[in-house]
């Protein structure tokens, strides 16, 4: 596909893929067996046509504004895939992430604690328009949580990932606190001991945690998540050994150890930073992931397999990928009036 336009804070490191255009890749990459996907189940109460009579319109609704979000801001893709993540991983997919925080509160909402700060507000902007549209059409009746997995799904499509059915039924939850966010989140430096302990606590595996962090074959972070694998790795004073001496010096360049522009940022997928494929899993082969957490997932036993599988099987990265999208988007699913609502506008609780 064609590079769109990104926002300022993308462009001014569009430069970073000038340095891996003519980066070499295997073409044994394409032999090589499929890897065994058990069909990931979602919640009982989660169903495709769960808006069947309600809201039968419900999916073309979202679709015409992630359509033209994509269009007009394409940082708002990756932006919504990060936003539905982070939802899922905090209080479960109950749309919690999308309230904004009361004017005098003392606890501070998801949507402010520090690790969600710098997902882009084309994100926020694009389920707050879906959720007018719908609310116009079908008042009362799709919750928010819903909006924001059917416009994760479009988005990772309209980037050339996988289309997938969305299985809906989610109550919008009425708990939202910055406070339990961090603790809920992966971290840039988290270890794969880390990783699969948290992973776990979702009822998630390891091949999740491998499959859902090819979710990084879009999108950028900041030199600040990984400034550290550059001036001093753990504590080193050195470089991260795992990284390769391009990408090393390409980083570098932009992102001196102090006093550098905080809105310069780095593509996760230095080879195809525009395109949802599996080259993240190849690039992770040649010691090209961005963050420590990516690299890490080629270097353990109990996930480098996994890598090594879905950087030769792009057809099995989408088919492995869509089942665990669905099975993470029924993590923590709230269902009654006790622990959920339909919130009219996604930033504030139902009154």
């Amino acid at each position: 596909m064609s590079s769109p336009t990104f926002s300022s804070p993308a462009t001014i490191f569009m430069f970073f893929c000038f340095f891996f255009i003519n980066l070499p890749f295997s073409n044994s990459l394409l032999k090589y067996p499929l890897i065994n996907a058990t069909a990931r189940r979602a919640p009982r109460q989660l169903s495709v046509n769960y808006y069947a009579k309600s809201c039968p319109q419900v999916e073309s609704l979202v679709g015409s504004v992630t359509s033209n979000m994509f269009k007009e801001a394409p940082a708002s893709g990756p932006a919504t895939i990060r936003l539905f993540f982070h939802d899922c991983f905090v209080e479960g997919c109950d749309g919690s992430i999308l309230i904004s925080s009361k004017a005098g509160s003392k606890e501070l909402a998801e949507k402010d604690a520090e690790d969600n700060k710098d997902i882009a507000k084309e994100a926020f902007e694009g389920i707050n328009k879906a959720k007018a549209i719908v609310e116009s059409k079908c008042p009362g009746v799709v919750s928010c949580a819903d909006i924001l997995a059917i416009a994760t799904r479009n988005f990772v499509h309209l980037v050339g990932g996988p289309y997938y059915e969305v299985k809906k039924g989610r109550w919008d939850g009425k708990l939202s606190k910055a406070s339990r966010v961090h603790q809920n989140l992966p971290q840039s430096n988290s270890t794969v001991d880390q990783l699969l302990k948290l992973f776990s606590s979702k009822g998630l595996t390891s091949e999740d945690l491998v499959v859902l962090s090819g979710a990084h074959t879009i999108g950028f972070a900041h030199c600040k998540q990984f400034v550290n694998r550059i001036y001093n790795y753990k504590g080193t004073k050195k470089p991260d050994p795992y990284m390769d001496p391009r990408l090393f010096k390409a980083l570098k360049m932009s992102c001196p150890q102090f006093g550098g522009n905080v809105d310069i940022v780095a593509p996760f997928d230095v080879t195809t930073p525009f395109s949802f494929d599996n080259a993240y899993y190849g690039n992770l082969e040649a010691k090209l992931g961005l963050l420590a957490s990516d690299q890490a997932l080629s270097l353990d036993p109990r996930t480098k397999p996994l890598v090594q599988e879905l950087a030769k099987d792009k057809h099995k990265f989408f088919q492995a990928f869509a089942d665990a999208m669905e099975k993470m988007g029924g993590i923590g699913v709230k269902r009654g009036r006790k622990h959920g609502e339909f919130r009219k506008d996604c930033t504030m609780h139902h009154m």
